[in-house]
């Protein structure tokens, strides 16, 4: 079913990396991306893709133009009312955005986002949702690359309508394992490799 669908898909996919104010390192690792995006094209077929990631910030409105929109990092990271009102549009409009802690930014994000969507809170994603099983199967949940806390991964969702529009990754650091710059071991990032897919196939389809 899913690769039916995507031969009905006739635009290029494109990464896009968020850069923010608050001093955490929104750049780091500027290979996760055109590489995660090389792995769609050669794994799943049947989308075009632009390999070299887009630098937007919340507050351009070209991000409507755009299904993914990703951002990590390393500590604080502060958006202005501008963003908010933005990110608030964007989600609501049927975008996706894909956070992931690289370590240090949760309590950071957490306020970021309760500020800019106050009835809501960051959800706990069930096993059986779909972002686990659209192209690789994760039945147990969110694979760990890296561990930066105790205690198992999580990945929390904000909804929208019953959609899932933001997913946050934390104590995985997914986009971590799409990169050979710290020496883990193959298997590891194979399963980094494979739920990064599903993320992006779940932006692009749902």
């Amino acid at each position: 079913m899913i690769l039916s669908l995507l031969l009905l898909l006739s635009f290029i996919f494109q990464p896009v990396r968020i850069k923010y104010k608050g001093g955490g390192d929104w750049y780091n690792d500027p290979e996760i991306l055109p590489n995660i995006t090389r792995e769609l094209k050669e794994r799943v077929g049947n989308i075009e893709v632009n390999p070299r990631e887009k630098i937007l910030t919340l507050k351009d409105p070209e991000i409507f133009n755009y299904p993914f929109l990703f951002i990590t990092g390393h500590g604080n990271i502060v958006l202005s009312d501008d963003e908010i009102q933005n990110l608030r549009k964007y989600l609501r409009s049927g975008g996706f955005v894909y956070i992931d802690d690289d370590y240090g930014m949760d309590k950071f994000i957490r306020r970021e986002l309760k500020k800019a969507f106050p009835d809501k809170k960051l959800e706990e994603i069930p096993f059986t949702h779909p972002i686990y099983h659209i192209f690789y199967n994760f039945p147990e949940g969110l694979p760990k690359i890296h561990e930066h806390y105790k205690g198992p991964p999580r990945a929390y969702g904000i909804f929208f309508g019953g959609r899932l529009s933001l997913l946050y990754t934390f104590n995985s650091n997914i986009s971590d394992g799409w990169t050979d710059r710290y020496g883990d071991p193959q298997e590891i990032r194979e399963k980094a490799i494979r739920f990064g897919i599903n993320i992006i196939l779940y932006s692009i389809l749902y």
